[in-house]
């Protein structure tokens, strides 16, 4: 896919905007404003405070590194720098959504990890013999994960299911490598009783 037209649409279709996260923040920024205006505006007209009004805010503030232990502003602080860390994370790191790119010639393909997930645990089921409700499979940005319940007794060979996955995840040609993980989930009771 060498068309920089093509490159930026599958881009668009497999990344988030950041638009849910500005806005949660932009709300709670313009709550916090008019919460402040409100008690500023009370306060100039001569009115009690709804929570606590600026000039007791502010001693508060002024107030604040004599009447708090060390140790808790110093956690205060770690806590108001990690939300910092997180909104500026959350601003900066591209948002991914639950799609992967196929590479099919100069086409441009993106497919569901829903879709993908169904394709594989219905190969893996084919292939073992095991119905298609006791396969389970997640697909996710980085690994596809495989869960069989089989029956009592019923044998799976975790290699070649591995193998049975990775035919199938190549015969798709995802543009980026997943980790394949299968797991053998045989329920306990079932174990009890064998």
């Amino acid at each position: 896919m060498s068309s920089p037209v093509l490159r930026r649409v599958v881009r668009r279709e497999t990344h988030s905007p950041r638009t849910v996260a500005m806005i949660v923040a932009v709300v709670l920024v313009i709550l916090a404003l008019v919460y402040v205006g409100v008690e500023i505006v009370l306060s100039l007209a001569g009115q009690p405070a709804l929570l606590l009004g600026p000039a007791a805010a502010l001693g508060a503030v002024v107030s604040l590194p004599t009447q708090v232990p060390a140790g808790a502003s110093i956690a205060i602080g770690a806590v108001i720098a990690v939300l910092g860390l997180i909104l500026v994370v959350l601003a900066i790191a591209p948002g991914r959504l639950s799609k992967h790119q196929l590479v099919v010639g100069e086409n441009a393909v993106v497919a569901d990890n829903g879709v993908i997930a169904s394709a594989i645990a219905q190969r893996v089921s084919d292939d073992t013999g095991l119905p298609r409700d006791q396969v389970r499979v997640g697909v996710g940005h980085r690994s596809v994960d495989v869960t069989l319940t089989p029956a009592v007794g019923v044998p799976v060979d975790e290699g070649n299911v591995r193998s049975v996955v990775d035919a199938e995840l190549s015969s798709y040609r995802i543009a980026s490598k997943l980790r394949t993980a299968v797991r053998v989930d045989r329920p306990r009771d079932q174990e009890e009783k064998a």
